[in-house]
């Protein structure tokens, strides 16, 4: 049985959408606190503010680079990593160039995680790789999940919420199966519900990716 804390714990609160302004970061901090989820994930712009309001929470800002198509060049997310990390991210979530991957260019792939995981390793941020699974056959969700492993990052991650589906428990299945012993996984996309997060971690995920935090939270058996 997961309590709720548990489940809270778990999840990085997104806050995503293009067209949400500064109230909107705000309001996504207070249920980030509220709800004491790991962290507030927001766009580049945004890590000063959410930083400033989640001073002495316990609750980490976490921040997307690359989003939400992957294709920007690798110095381009290392200068994003670089300047969210001076900004007070502790957390990058950053999208795989997926365009590459498909086009079969692995070693750009690698190049491309790793120019992310060089600014962040020496800060001691967690470096988590979006996949977009909705985008991939089982065998190149597995292939990906071998990439980041060999480029140094924490986690890997199925979705951005802003491709064609959202995390499936046949993509976490393939993605603990390949790298669950020594990197984190996380869902992300379509967790809206109590059921769907608890199944996620029932799969081992250690986080979840949700912006339906406080209907989840309220769906918690008390």
């Amino acid at each position: 049985m997961w309590t709720k804390e548990q489940v809270m714990a778990t999840i990085d609160h997104a806050a995503l959408k293009p067209e949400m302004v500064e109230a909107d970061i705000v309001e996504a901090c207070e249920v980030g606190k509220k709800c004491k989820v790991a962290s507030v994930c927001v766009r580049p712009t945004d890590v000063p503010l959410a930083k400033k309001q989640l001073e002495g929470s316990g609750v980490d800002v976490s921040m997307v680079v690359g989003f939400p198509h992957g294709s920007n060049r690798p110095e381009v997310k290392a200068l994003e990593a670089k300047l969210a990390i001076e900004d007070g991210a502790v957390e990058l979530d950053m999208v795989m160039n997926i365009g590459q991957f498909l086009n079969g260019n692995y070693v750009f792939v690698k190049k491309d995680i790793q120019a992310v995981v060089n600014e962040a390793k020496p800060h001691n941020v967690i470096v988590k790789v979006i996949l977009e699974t909705c985008y991939l056959s089982p065998e190149q969700i597995a292939k990906a999940c071998e990439i980041s492993r060999d480029a140094g990052a924490d986690y890997v991650k199925t979705s951005t919420g802003f491709g064609t589906g959202p995390a499936t428990p046949e993509a976490i299945n393939i993605m603990m199966k390949t790298v669950g012993d020594i990197m984190g996984v996380k869902a992300s996309g379509g967790v809206r519900s109590w059921e769907t997060a608890v199944g996620y971690l029932n799969q081992g995920c250690k986080r979840l990716g949700a912006a339906a935090t406080e209907k989840i939270m309220q769906e918690a058996p008390q």
